[in-house]
């Protein structure tokens, strides 16, 4: 089984932590975005793997490279990004077209039953109910569970089922010969080539999806849903999350995820709270905030917050989202 993992996207709506960091590496519960999706796909039998690379695509290269030698993966350059079907369709050149598909973006934690999707005789599109479904693709479905229609962002929605980013091809040949002709066509939608396009030219040409409502996914592009999967994951792993750093005259509140060679003194760790390794903590209060690695705060409470790696906060009460090789001082001048 083969997998696409488009990862090319400038990540604008998490900077600045993205002006160094690509989305899909950043952490949450103390593990990289990309990590939960790799780590999943392979455990439910994904055996070959192709990420669509651009933006900071050296970064994703070398991650993978070093944490997974052993995974089969191949590489695509998006150099211009025009939407998620141009993406996918980068990677034609190196899809086995004969063989099922799964496509999993990579901004995208999805709470599913892997093995019983691939199962499944159709081809299947994971959804879910959203209250504002405007902002995303949209699925049409029958009193059967068949998907009727889909669409990109509808003005005027038909359906409030909105497509998670897990999608499950069959007929991937039809998928890419859908691809071919929208972007040979120049067919658009708001200037791009959406994936939800292609999809909906296969069914036209007589391709059955099934719908399979979701109950659990994280969207982790905002900062407030990125700090809402880090709570729940947090929470979800329990004790397993962990505290490993060397703690001096510290209190923690479990959940937390505080990473190897951390040091925390005087300080209040948690609830909802990650730490990257290496970083230092004193005299603070933090909570329901993601810290990276190789940083140091002092003095400081924090709620709410992203603080990228190699970075320096000193100071006061703050919600904060920097990116990595900041320095903040808040404390101002002192007579």
């Amino acid at each position: 089984m083969q997998a696409i993992i488009p990862v090319a996207g400038a990540g604008t709506r998490l900077r600045p932590l993205t002006y160094t960091q690509p989305k899909a590496l950043i952490s949450v519960a103390g593990k990289p975005i990309l990590s939960f999706i790799i780590d999943e796909l392979a455990e439910n039998g994904i055996t070959d793997f192709v990420l669509v690379i651009g933006y900071l695509g050296e970064k994703i290269k070398e991650f993978v490279d070093n944490h997974y030698p052993n995974l089969k993966v191949k590489y695509v350059y998006q150099d211009n990004r025009e939407g998620l079907g141009h993406a996918i369709w980068c990677a034609k050149e190196v899809v086995n077209l004969e063989q099922e598909l799964v496509i999993h973006l990579g901004d995208a934690i999805v709470d599913i039953d892997i093995k019983k999707i691939l199962a499944e005789p159709h081809s299947t599109l994971c959804v879910k109910k959203v209250e504002d479904p405007r902002a995303f693709g949209v699925a049409e479905i029958d009193a059967n569970g068949h998907i009727k229609a889909v669409v990109e962002k509808p003005q005027i929605p038909r359906s409030n089922m909105a497509l998670v980013g897990f999608y499950f091809i069959r007929e991937t040949q039809k998928l890419f010969d859908a691809l071919e002709y929208n972007i040979q066509n120049n067919i658009r939608s708001n200037n791009e080539f959406y994936l939800t396009d292609a999809l909906q030219k296969m069914i036209k040409d007589g391709v059955q999806f099934k719908g399979q409502k979701i109950e659990s996914w994280y969207d982790v592009g905002k900062k407030e849903i990125l700090l809402e999967t880090n709570s729940i994951l947090l929470r979800r792993l329990g004790d397993k999350a962990g505290n490993h750093a060397v703690c001096d005259n510290a209190i923690i509140i479990p959940p937390v995820q505080i990473a190897k060679g951390a040091r925390i003194k005087n300080s209040i760790i948690g609830p909802d709270v990650s730490i990257g390794e290496n970083t230092e903590v004193n005299y603070s209060i933090i909570k329901n905030s993601i810290v990276g690695s190789y940083s140091k705060l002092e003095n400081v409470v924090l709620h709410s917050s992203l603080i990228g790696s190699d970075s320096v906060v000193a100071g006061l009460s703050q919600s904060l989202n920097i990116g990595d090789n900041t320095e903040i001082d808040l404390r101002g001048e002192r007579n």
